[in-house]
């Protein structure tokens, strides 16, 4: 490959695009191309259209990072033409006809679902649906565990729900399938059983895994790490 990638991070249910701030930055430092879309959060085939959409409106070719929800969101949207490569970061790698619930339903659950909120949310000319969204006071824990306080707190009240739609939704495609994928599991994720990730990466067969003892928010913990296996991703892409 001849030309050098845009790389395009995509955050998960839970968070939104400022999750990713610390390893955009270091991107940016070193002279990539980055895009950070907001993911609608709505459903996973309808935010991995509003994804691919980005993508393909990109010149040239893209790598796709996706974290959590994220992962399951490139899976479906990493099909796109351009799309020359697939980073998982704690993420979801799911398998072409699965949905989030199948995968998850074969591990035992995380920390996260005894802290889960339901409400519901209105829906134009239909019934209401159901955005899920983490306690704001488990956050910190269970989701921001390792990242400063101060800086979880406000995670915590600026969280972007995720439709429960989402969970229920079986993926239409695998890009893995077809496109080179690398992995990174968060050892010490209370939000995703790590085996889950494992599992996903393992099946997919990724071009390689590292493993961190890291939280969920690997990115925010762990930026120079996360940042340092997209690039190398491109280097052996190129």
């Amino acid at each position: 490959m001849s030309e050098q990638p845009t790389i395009v991070l995509v955050h998960g249910a839970f968070a939104d695009a400022a999750s990713w701030a610390p390893v955009t930055r270091t991107l940016l430092d070193q002279g990539y191309t980055v895009r950070v879309p907001a993911v609608p959060n709505r459903s996973l085939i309808g935010d991995a259209a509003y994804i691919r959409s980005v993508v393909e409106q990109i010149e040239g070719p893209v790598l796709l990072a996706g974290h959590s929800y994220g992962g399951a969101v490139i899976t479906v949207a990493g099909v796109a033409e351009n799309v020359v490569g697939l980073v998982y970061v704690s993420g979801y790698a799911l398998e072409e006809g699965e949905s989030l619930g199948q995968l998850q339903g074969g591990f035992p659950d995380s920390d996260l679902a005894q802290h889960l909120v339901y409400t519901p949310f209105p829906v134009e000319g239909g019934e209401p649906g159901t955005d899920v969204s983490v306690e704001v006071a488990a956050f910190p824990d269970v989701f921001a565990h390792g990242v400063p306080l101060e800086r979880a707190e406000v995670l915590a009240v600026s969280q972007r729900p995720l439709a429960a739609l989402a969970f229920g939704e079986n993926a239409p495609v695998a890009a893995w399938k077809t496109k080179p994928a690398w992995g990174i599991v968060s050892r010490a994720d209370h939000t995703i059983n790590p085996d889950v990730e494992r599992f996903g990466y393992q099946r997919a067969g990724l071009r390689s895994v590292i493993e961190l003892d890291a939280p969920h928010l690997v990115m925010q913990s762990h930026p120079a790490e996360v940042a340092k296996v997209i690039t190398d991703a491109v280097a052996e892409l190129a």
